[in-house]
C-alpha cells in the first residue's frame, strides 16, 4: 500500500475514525510531518487542533534512528536498542538536553499563534505520519496520559507490528491504515513524502488558510 501523499492518509484516517465525529476530539499532532494532517482530520470530524510536542533521540552516529524521545517536561523514553547502538549515559544526557531546548523553541514559537488546548477530560486522537520505532509517539502517549485524558487514541497511517505491539500497551486505541511486515523506513510507503516546513505549522497553528500545502497540494 503506497499513500499519494500526506492529505491522502490523512483523508483516510479520518473516515477510519469516523466513530469520533461530534464528539469535539482534540487531535494532536507531533511535528513537523503531522501538522497538516492533524489539522484535516480535526475539520472532518469537528474536532479541535493542536500539536504535541516531543522529540526523538538519535543514536550516536547515525540521528535518524531514534533510540528513544523525550517530552516537554523533560521524561525520556529508552528504547531497548539505546546501549546496544552505543548510547551511554553521558550521551543520553547530552542528547536529551539539545532536544529538549529545541522543543522549548518550538513552544515559544507555537504558543503565542495557538495557545495549547487542555486534553483533561478529552477524547485525545494523537496523529503522526507514520511509525518506525514508535519512541516519539510513546513519549507523546506517555505525557499526555499524565494530563487525564477521557480516551488516548494513537492514529497513523502505517506501523511495523511489532511497534503498533508496544504501542497499544500505552493509548486505549490504535488505528493503522497498514501494518506491513516488510518495513524499512515510514517514506517507502509515501508517492510523496516532502518535508515539512516551519512556515507550514506556523500557518496552519494561526488559523492561515493559506498555508503553502494548502497552495502546493503537497504533503
Amino acid at each position: 500500500m503506497i499513500f499519494s501523499n500526506r492529505e491522502q492518509a490523512a483523508r483516510l484516517l479520518a473516515g477510519t475514525l469516523a466513530a469520533y465525529k461530534g464528539k469535539n476530539p482534540l487531535i494532536l499532532a507531533i511535528p513537523r510531518g503531522a501538522v497538516p494532517m492533524a489539522k484535516l482530520i480535526a475539520e472532518a470530524l469537528g474536532g479541535e487542533f493542536d500539536v504535541v510536542l516531543v522529540r526523538k533521540l538519535g543514536a550516536p552516529g547515525n540521528p535518524e534512528f531514534a533510540i528513544g524521545a523525550v517530552d516537554e517536561t523533560g521524561w525520556a523514553y529508552l528504547g531497548p536498542d539505546a546501549t546496544m547502538a552505543g548510547a551511554d549515559e553521558a550521551y543520553i544526557e547530552r542528547v536529551k538536553a539539545r532536544e529538549l531546548q529545541t522543543i522549548r523553541n518550538r513552544r515559544a514559537q507555537y504558543s503565542p499563534l495557538h495557545p495549547p488546548i487542555d486534553p483533561a477530560g478529552r477524547i485525545v486522537i494523537v496523529v503522526d505520519d507514520g511509525l518506525a520505532t514508535g519512541s516519539t509517539m510513546l513519549a507523546a502517549l506517555h505525557a499526555l496520559r499524565q494530563r487525564a485524558p477521557l480516551k488516548l487514541v494513537c492514529a497513523v497511517p502505517v506501523a511495523p507490528p511489532d511497534t503498533l505491539e508496544k504501542v497499544g500497551e500505552q493509548a486505549d486505541e490504535v488505528v493503522c491504515l497498514y501494518a506491513p511486515e516488510n518495513f524499512q523506513a515510514v517514506g517507502q510507503f509515501y508517492a510523496d513524502f516532502g518535508q515539512v516546513e516551519d512556515d507550514e505549522v506556523v500557518a496552519l497553528l494561526s488559523g492561515r488558510r493559506d498555508s503553502p500545502e494548502r497552495r502546493t497540494g503537497v504533503g
